[in-house]
């Protein structure tokens, strides 16, 4: 039986093809169906090998999916946070949501009023009992607006911005206070203040500017003067956006939310009732998640209800989540005007790479906005602005923030300015929102996300399958049908690899039925299919060790059925990795086990246990040329605590050196062993114990003495001296 392809190396993927395919609105035709890429593309796309594969995953999965070495993913012999992914629990919650159970009334964004009118007195004064802000700053404030009339205030939606606004007409006295308009002309400002009207302070929240209608000096100065005429006050207030020319607005920053949390709260309850209310877990977690004050201001209510027993404790504790979930949805629902498709677009980016690199979430942001175009628009020629944007107003919108950090490459790690949301649930709720909230978005989702899959970056890919994990956790049967079987299926080895991904990150936030999907591809006459399902079994094994290796021994069976003439080289080495990732896995002692007691059922499991097994000991730690084998270092610690694995090791290494379709790599292994013994007084002092237990019979001794005696050194030396101190360790019979 021969697999469709042959593997040549277990180097990375190559780049993607540098034409793409013609793209529509529609729904991406299948993967056979689209123009093949170029012939070297092809060349470049072998399969990388299943640790390769398995590295690239830990390093790029989104930190919603990354737990410390007690995971249920990777971690085992190779040890380090690096190493170990994972979902749990609380992701599978955030993802299938909690708005079904509970509802909060918290404040959306504000309409625009029909025409101006008089803030009644009592609420400047409710306002001013809850307004906290910095002395300092609302004194300068204070001393400007004062002196110029006109004070312009910018600020993101939702920092406070307009009772900021109220309150320093408040302070200075500026009473009675009318609103005016948004949309009104700038040009047309000063025309708002006449005789007739009694009012001395006026606001003017979120004034609408465009390119052809900004916000001039001579406007401001024209209101400074009929102002002065009626001895009255003027705030605007703007967003980050707004267009200006000769105007410099002064910067809103918010108070700190515990401050404005704790005042509504005094306001609201006694001094004592609202230092315990501030001292519960659930508000201590939702001041760090860097809510909204509008979200504020409702928590404080729910809190109050609270302890006046209106409210349960789950609602205090859902409350974050929410009104996480109240601004995901308000972000989908705006319209042009208000969030641009663009902007979404990058939402939605930045939700698939959260915590990625800046540049790269922004480029393939625009590739989804074209899609997008193409879906409202087929006949439309997809436009995307080559400047424009604001990175600062991009991220304010998001409730993301910028940092820099090491980024994991082939080449080792390099600095990057990455991007993520101030609220690590957000990606996991959005891509819930849009896939499942608006299912017009689809067709563009899924051709983007193929896209992602060609690509040639692993960390695209990598965040590919994790986008699409999450969307399997949500609605698997559309995942599976639209994205996750094409990508399985595929003929290419790239794409098979993110189907692997995308299963292996969907079960680990407990996607349900995960195992059975791959327990049917393992025992179909699919060979993708099959590939697909003996990698997932490396990776997600771990949970079901026995399981997963009765698996991995069915498939072996039936590959061995048409007899070694016909053996799959391909699938049989993809099988003997499986093996070597379960056996270096957090499962590691159970898989030894299994491995140990089928060792002669027949020649096909003898194979496989053997060639997983020395794959398994021809890793390092930190996959560094000279370090520690890390199968040495576990017998090492095995024989010190006198465990089961102090046994069993050797065992599988007399049963390799031994066996002749292994006993060629299973020396290599041995004499890499003794050049990095060679170097590391730690590493010699494990294989000192080790090889004792390896000789039983004559031949083995002659093996092994064979091997010490004789090897030569690297690049041409002289025998390494370690190798005559190592030959006095074996038994002289």
């Amino acid at each position: 039986m021969n697999g469709p392809e042959q593997p040549e190396s277990g180097r990375p993927a190559g780049p993607a093809p540098g034409a793409a395919a013609p793209e529509t609105g529609e729904s991406p035709a299948p993967e056979e169906e689209r123009p093949r890429p170029a012939e070297a593309d092809e060349e470049r796309d072998q399969p990388q090998d299943a640790w390769a594969a398995r590295r690239d995953l830990i390093d790029h999965s989104p930190r919603t999916m990354k737990v410390g070495d007690r995971s249920r993913f990777g971690g085992g012999l190779a040890g380090g946070d690096q190493h170990a992914v994972s979902g749990g629990r609380v992701t599978g919650d955030v993802i299938m949501g909690s708005k079904t159970e509970y509802h909060f009334a918290i404040p959306g964004p504000s309409a625009p009023a029909a025409a101006s009118g008089e803030v009644p007195r009592v609420t400047l004064e409710r306002l001013a009992r809850t307004f906290v802000a910095d002395a300092e700053a609302m004194a300068g404030l204070l001393e400007r607006l004062r002196r110029d009339r006109v004070l312009v205030l910018s600020g993101a939606r939702f920092t406070g911005r307009r009772t900021a606004a109220l309150m320093l007409l408040h302070r200075l006295g500026a009473s009675p206070v009318r609103t005016l308009v948004r949309d009104t002309d700038p040009s047309a400002l000063a025309e708002r203040f006449t005789a007739e009207e009694p009012a001395r302070g006026y606001v003017l929240c979120d004034l609408a500017t465009r390119r052809d209608r900004p916000l001039r000096e001579p406007h401001l100065l024209a209101a400074r003067d009929r102002l002065a005429e009626r001895d009255a006050y003027l705030v605007v207030t703007l967003g980050p956006s707004a267009v200006l020319e000769d105007v410099t607005a002064v910067e809103w920053r918010p108070p700190a939310t515990g401050e404005v949390l704790a005042a509504h709260l005094r306001t609201r309850t006694d001094e004592v009732t609202a230092e315990k209310l501030l001292g519960l877990t659930a508000v201590t977690e939702f001041l760090e998640r860097g809510h909204q004050l509008r979200e504020v201001t409702a928590f404080a209510q729910v809190l109050a209800q609270y302890a006046a027993g209106e409210k349960s404790e789950r609602a205090v504790a859902d409350f974050s989540l929410v009104s996480l979930e109240n601004q995901v949805q308000e972000w989908f629902e705006e319209d042009e005007s208000a969030v641009h498709l663009r902007d979404k677009a990058f939402l939605v980016a930045l939700a698939a790479f959260d915590g990625g690199p800046y540049a790269l979430t922004a480029e393939l942001s625009d590739l989804l906005y074209r899609f997008l175009q193409e879906t409202e628009n087929p006949s439309r020629v997809p436009e995307v602005p080559v400047f424009g944007t604001h990175v600062g107003k991009r991220l304010q919108l998001a409730r993301a923030r910028t940092y820099e950090e090491d980024e994991h490459t082939e080449w080792g790690p390099v600095t990057q300015q990455k991007a993520a949301f101030r609220d690590e649930r957000a990606s996991l709720v959005l891509l819930r929102e849009v896939w499942t909230g608006h299912p017009s978005a689809r067709p563009a989702l899924i051709h983007w996300l193929r896209r992602l899959a060609d690509d040639g970056r692993p960390l695209v890919r990598t965040r590919a399958a994790s986008t699409v994990a999450v969307l399997a956790r949500t609605d698997l049967p559309s995942a599976m049908a639209l994205v996750i079987e094409a990508w399985a299926t595929s003929k290419r080895f790239r794409q098979r690899l993110v189907a692997v991904n995308a299963l292996t990150l969907a079960h680990l936030i407990d996607t349900p039925n995960i195992p059975r999907i791959l327990d049917a591809w393992c025992e179909g006459d699919d060979a993708r299919l099959r590939w697909v399902a003996v990698r997932s079994y490396g990776l997600i094994g771990p949970e079901r060790p026995e399981q997963a290796l009765a698996a991995l021994r069915g498939a072996v069976r039936r590959l061995y059925e048409d007899g070694p003439g016909d053996l799959d080289d391909a699938m049989a080495r993809e099988l003997a990795e499986a093996v070597e990732l379960l056996l270096l896995s957090p499962a590691s002692e159970r898989v030894l086990t299994e491995l140990r007691g089928h060792l002669d059922d027949d020649r096909a499991v003898r194979d496989l246990t053997l060639a997983g097994f020395v794959g398994a000991c021809r890793r390092k730690e930190d996959d560094e040329r000279y370090g520690t084998p890390l199968v040495l270092a576990w017998y090492a610690r095995a024989a010190t605590a006198g465990d089961t694995p102090a046994r069993d090791l050797p065992y599988l290494w007399r049963g390799a050196l031994a066996d002749p379709g292994s006993t060629r790599p299973a020396l290599d292994v041995l004499r890499e062993w003794v050049l990095i013994a060679d170097r590391s007084t730690a590493a010699e002092w494990a294989l000192a114990a080790l090889l004792p237990t390896l000789v039983t019979t004559p031949a083995e001794h002659q093996r092994l003495s064979h091997l010490l005696r004789t090897m030569p050194g690297e690049d041409g030396k002289p025998p390494p001296s370690v190798a005559a101190r190592l030959l006095t360790t074996l038994p002289t019979r």
